[in-house]
C-alpha cells in the first residue's frame, strides 16, 4: 500500500549523482574534442601556409631563371657589372640577375627587369628594381620565414657544377641552378632550375 509521500518521490541522491557524472563526462569529452579539432585545424593552416610560400617561391625563381638574359648591367656610378651574379649562400646576396618577359603597364620602359634573391634575418626575400642600370628603386617581398640555411651550386655548359658563379665573360649565364633550403616551416628542400630556357 503506497502512502502519500511515495507519489510525491523523484531522484534519489544516487541517481542525481551518477546523472551528474555522466553528463561531465560527455562534457569532458566534447570539450577533448573540440580542442583537438581547433588544433588540428591551426596546424593544418600552418602547413597549407608552408608548402604556399615553397610554391610561390618555386615558381618565381623558376620564372625568373627561366626568363634570364645575358645583360650586363651598370651601377649607379656607371662601371658594368655581370649579368648574372651568383653566390654559395654564404652571404646575404644569393642570386642577381636581369630577366626578360617583365610586362610595363605604361610602355614606357624596357621589357628587361633586375632581379635579386637575398637572405635577411632568416627570411628569403626577392628584390626588384625599377631600372636595370644605376642605383634604383628596389621593392622587397618576403617568400620564405625562418630559412636556417641557403646552399646554391651552378653547373657551366661543360657540366661541371660550381659553388660560385663568377665567369671570366660577364654575359655567360650558367646552364642550371640548385638551391638547397633549410627553414623551420619546411625542413631541409632541394630545388632546381633551368637559367635561360636551358641554352
Amino acid at each position: 500500500m503506497r502512502g502519500p509521500r511515495d507519489a510525491e518521490a523523484g531522484f534519489t541522491l544516487v541517481e542525481m549523482l551518477i546523472a551528474l557524472v555522466i553528463f561531465g563526462m560527455i562534457t569532458a569529452a566534447g570539450v577533448t574534442l573540440l580542442t583537438l579539432t581547433v588544433r588540428t585545424r591551426d596546424s593544418a593552416e600552418r602547413l597549407l601556409d608552408n608548402v604556399g610560400a615553397l610554391r610561390r617561391t618555386d615558381a618565381l625563381l623558376n620564372a625568373d631563371l627561366a626568363q634570364a638574359a645575358p645583360r650586363i648591367r651598370r651601377d649607379g656610378d656607371g662601371r658594368p657589372g655581370p649579368a648574372f651574379t651568383g653566390g654559395n649562400g654564404g652571404e646575404a646576396l644569393l642570386l642577381a640577375l636581369v630577366r626578360r618577359g617583365w610586362e610595363d603597364e605604361t610602355a614606357l620602359r624596357s621589357s628587361l627587369q633586375r632581379v635579386e634573391y637575398r637572405l635577411r634575418d632568416g627570411r628569403l626575400e626577392r628584390w626588384r628594381y625599377d631600372a636595370v642600370d644605376g642605383a634604383g628603386r628596389a621593392v622587397a617581398m618576403p617568400l620564405l620565414q625562418g630559412v636556417r640555411r641557403v646552399q646554391l651550386r651552378y653547373r657551366d655548359r661543360d657540366g661541371n657544377w660550381r659553388d660560385r658563379w663568377d665567369p671570366t665573360d660577364p654575359a655567360r649565364l650558367p646552364v642550371a641552378v640548385e638551391l638547397v633550403s633549410d627553414s623551420e616551416g619546411q625542413g631541409e628542400v632541394r630545388q632546381l632550375f633551368l637559367v635561360g630556357g636551358g641554352r
